[in-house]
């Protein structure tokens, strides 16, 4: 697999995945994922991004729980 942003080779490897949303900040240390040997592009497959899409969503749901006790 080569990468789309230097034309290097991608490694299945782990990689980090943050984001800052709706009043909290996720962080997962090691998620799989394509790396780019070269430029250091990260590629995560669906299935990656599919369940931190779900998590995302039950999070959205509980902190919205959380701002309407206040």
């Amino acid at each position: 697999m080569k990468c789309m942003h230097c034309k290097g080779n991608m490694e299945r490897k782990t990689a980090p995945f943050h984001i800052d949303r709706k009043g909290y900040h996720l962080f997962f240390d090691s998620i799989p994922a394509w790396v780019c040997n070269q430029c250091g592009e990260v590629y995560f497959e669906e299935s990656a991004v599919e369940t931190i899409q779900k998590a995302l969503n039950v999070l959205d749901e509980q902190t919205e729980k959380l701002s309407m006790a206040v």
